[in-house]
């Protein structure tokens, strides 16, 4: 008796021909690995990124392999900036069928040191960011009635805290799960999966960044801690950019098609520990 589906080859379940993919935050980092990831799937890709050379440049890099690819500025923090992020990607692309809420900022600032300034802008870009960008370009893919997938980039520290400093950190991830459940309840029905992905320890250029900008002592603790938490890896190994990529492909694809309102931890086994 043949299995169920077995009639729909692998290569058709990832195959992202004719979709077009938003990632914020795309330029740099995890969120270039995405937006490669998709391209090679064969989704069009609109690389929105508030660092418009950064995003510049890796749009002419997906462009060296042939891929599709535009890019806008965006601060995702802004409602009439995401408005238009979502005009120019229906303009450019003719439509919206993937939204990937990558973009965010991690501050390390003790409890201590914090202002409620502070705390607003990271739960602004962070948590308030995903909600704009989901909005709007939810609306768009309601309108298109042929469904759509939206991943937002949370973290291990939405579920547990790992380090000091990261008090607003962690609840605007904390905000972006239960955000994600949500809007998975609410947009179902319009045949939109909203998941999340939790990345544990990611070396990128951005963690690599606040290497040798703090004072001696700082930076002893700072690598102190991250002996500590990279022992607790049930793999023993930081993860990559790629690690995170791979997942958002699986997620944006059919093979994740009863998928929603779930969120996966890419953590090298952290959590369990």
């Amino acid at each position: 008796m043949p299995l169920p589906n077995q009639q729909v080859p692998i290569s058709k379940l990832i195959d992202l021909t004719g979709k077009r993919a938003i990632v914020t935050g795309g330029a740099m980092g995890i969120g270039f690995a995405i937006s490669y990831r998709l391209a090679e799937a064969g989704a069009t890709m609109q690389v929105a990124d508030i660092n418009a050379r950064a995003a510049q440049e890796a749009i002419e890099e997906l462009k060296r392999y042939r891929y599709k690819a535009t890019f806008t500025q965006c601060d995702v923090s802004q409602e009439e900036a995401v408005k238009a992020m979502v005009d120019s990607a229906v303009k450019e692309m003719g439509g919206i069928d993937i939204l990937v809420n990558n973009a965010g900022i991690y501050p390390r600032i003790s409890l201590e040191q914090m202002t409620g300034e502070d705390f607003e802008q990271v739960i602004s870009v962070n948590l308030k960011g995903t909600f704009l960008c989901s909005r709007y370009a939810g609306q768009k893919m309601i309108e298109q009635r042929r469904g759509g997938c939206i991943i937002n980039i949370a973290s291990i520290e939405a579920v547990h805290p790992s380090s000091t400093g990261m008090s607003a950190y962690d609840a605007s991830k904390g905000g972006v799960l239960m955000l994600t459940k949500s809007m998975a309840r609410e947009l179902g029905q319009h045949g939109i999966r909203v998941n999340a992905i939790a990345p544990g320890g990611i070396m990128t250029r951005g963690v690599l960044s606040h290497v040798g900008t703090t004072s001696k002592e700082q930076e002893k603790e700072q690598l102190k801690e991250l002996k500590a938490f990279m022992a607790r890896m049930a793999l023993g190994r930081m993860g990559d950019a790629d690690d995170i990529a791979r997942v958002a492909l699986f997620l944006a694809s059919d093979l994740a098609n009863y998928i929603t309102g779930d969120l996966i931890v890419v953590d090298g086994g952290y959590l369990i520990s």
